[in-house]
């Protein structure tokens, strides 16, 4: 489900940092919203990141 339809994008994993450098896990999640897309003629409901949202809007 956490992952961008078009290009892929997932979460990634990390560390929090503390003052005394102290690493503890972290999750970077993407910005992934549900949108209704026209493919090939017909409306398609997908996952994609805003980056992706952003592009289709430029080339439609």
């Amino acid at each position: 489900m956490a992952k961008c339809a078009q290009c892929g994008k997932s979460t990634t994993f990390g560390h929090n940092r503390s003052f005394s450098q102290r690493a503890t896990n972290r999750a970077f999640r993407p910005n992934l919203q549900k949108v209704t897309v026209m493919e090939n003629g017909r409306l398609v409901k997908k996952v994609l990141c805003a980056r992706c949202i952003r592009t289709l809007a430029k080339t439609a």
